[in-house]
């Protein structure tokens, strides 16, 4: 009788905790409807631009789904640094030069390859003439993944940390007595940000340095513009880690949010091929803040891009922040109007 007790308060519960209930039941099921969208896929089929090269080799390609671009000179090494293509490949003297894009060691081994069988076909004393534009031969597809790790795990680790403190301070009293005095909401916040972003700038500091000098993740850009990324990388995790904690009741209820905040990022940041999906999915990606993080730390760790390149990811996650600061402060409504 008592183990029947427990069992109907815990039911009773959960009854009441419809937050829960649905993160449970809702949770997986968008985890797995987006791993579905992304792991069953068309093939990757290699972007190749053409500059010269035998009609029978661009057929041979073409036989492979390849999907040929020709170009002429001026543009198609333009198209290949926007990264519009895989590769550039230019017959000289009746060799082919091939010029990878090379940021992605796994489609540039697809177009090596395919390059190779073609040029097999036509005659065994074709050798392929190959360079990168950006990366190595033999590049370690860690060096691929590094960037968006880094963006990641100072994203994750700060919005859990700095949610469930912000939730503490909540539950133990300590924001209500702060709410009691003559501070204005917005100084209340802009206050618990820069004290908790302190933390979380050396945090993400002494993350970018480790994987870039002790775990020598390819480093070809600058790296005090990977500090920049990585700081706002880390406040835009803390203030939606904030916006989120305002819902949350108490640690386990911020946990719940994971799969809702983080997990749909991890898909959409550059760790899985979406070239593959339909372009409307792909568009989703567009709506996340790891996907501007991966972008930028990507072009300045892997293809060694400077400030003009990344203007453009730095502008989204500045917007993100203050519009989640914006938040923060009329979330706060909830306790005090002031």
């Amino acid at each position: 009788m008592r183990v029947k007790a427990i069992m109907i308060r815990i039911l009773l519960q959960l009854r009441h905790d419809k937050r829960t209930i649905c993160l449970m039941i809702f949770a997986p099921i968008l985890v797995l409807t987006l791993m579905s969208f992304i792991f069953d896929g068309s093939d990757y089929h290699p972007k190749i631009g053409i500059i010269n090269a035998p009609i029978s080799f661009v057929n041979k390609l073409e036989d492979n789904d390849v999907k040929i671009t020709r170009y002429d000179e001026s543009d198609a090494y333009d198209a290949l640094k926007f990264s519009e293509v895989d590769a550039i490949i230019n017959f000289k003297s009746g060799v082919p030069n091939i010029t990878l894009e090379g940021s992605d060691p796994s489609k540039s081994q697809a177009v090596i390859k395919l390059t190779q069988s073609a040029t097999s076909q036509l005659t065994s004393a074709l050798k392929p003439d190959i360079t990168y534009l950006y990366g190595y031969e033999n590049m370690a597809t860690f060096d691929n993944f590094g960037p968006i790790l880094i963006g990641f795990f100072v994203f994750f680790f700060v919005f859990l940390i700095s949610g469930v403190a912000f939730l503490g301070e909540r539950t133990s009293g300590t924001l209500e007595r702060i709410l009691a005095t003559p501070l204005r909401r917005w100084e209340i916040v802009i206050g618990y940000i820069l004290g908790f972003g302190v933390f979380t700038i050396i945090q993400s500091a002494l993350i970018a340095w480790f994987s870039i000098n002790v775990l020598k993740i390819m480093m070809v850009g600058s790296f005090a513009l990977v500090l920049l990324i990585t700081i706002l990388t880390a406040m835009v995790a803390l203030t939606i880690g904030m916006f989120i904690s305002a819902f949350a009741n108490n640690e386990m209820q911020m946990i719940q949010f994971i799969p809702i905040i983080i997990v749909p990022q991890v898909f959409f940041s550059g760790l899985f091929d979406l070239s593959t999906m339909a372009p409307w999915l792909q568009s989703i990606g567009h709506f996340m803040p790891l996907w501007y993080i991966a972008d930028a730390l990507r072009n300045i760790m892997i293809r060694g891009k400077g400030w003009n390149d990344i203007t453009f990811d730095v502008l989204i996650l500045i917007l993100i922040c203050i519009f989640f600061i914006i938040a923060n402060i009329l979330v706060l409504k909830k306790y005090r109007k002031i």
